[in-house]
């Protein structure tokens, strides 16, 4: 998020990906294109309550694998592991 666009906002609040939304996001879509991307790739959209099944419906009617979860929760993949060496 630019400097511009969270004047005014909580710090570390997230906006929908909703053209034109400046809502807070509640929900996080991970998504990927399996003709461009790679299986581990995964692209993330923001969602509020209000554009949640729009954008959700954007990415199935193209088929594109997804995925929605929370915006507090990570993903099983993300979590970081004692293995992996990354502190977060």
């Amino acid at each position: 998020m630019s400097l511009l666009s969270s004047l005014g906002r909580e710090p570390g609040a997230q906006e929908c990906s909703r053209a034109g939304c400046r809502a807070d996001a509640a929900w996080r879509i991970q998504w990927r294109n399996p003709r461009i991307h790679a299986e581990d790739r995964r692209k993330t959209w923001l969602a509020c309550d209000e554009h949640l099944e729009y954008l959700r419906e954007f990415l199935a009617a193209r088929d594109f694998p997804l995925e929605v979860l929370p915006v507090d929760e990570s993903p099983v993949d993300e979590l970081p592991s004692a293995e992996s060496g990354v502190t977060w």
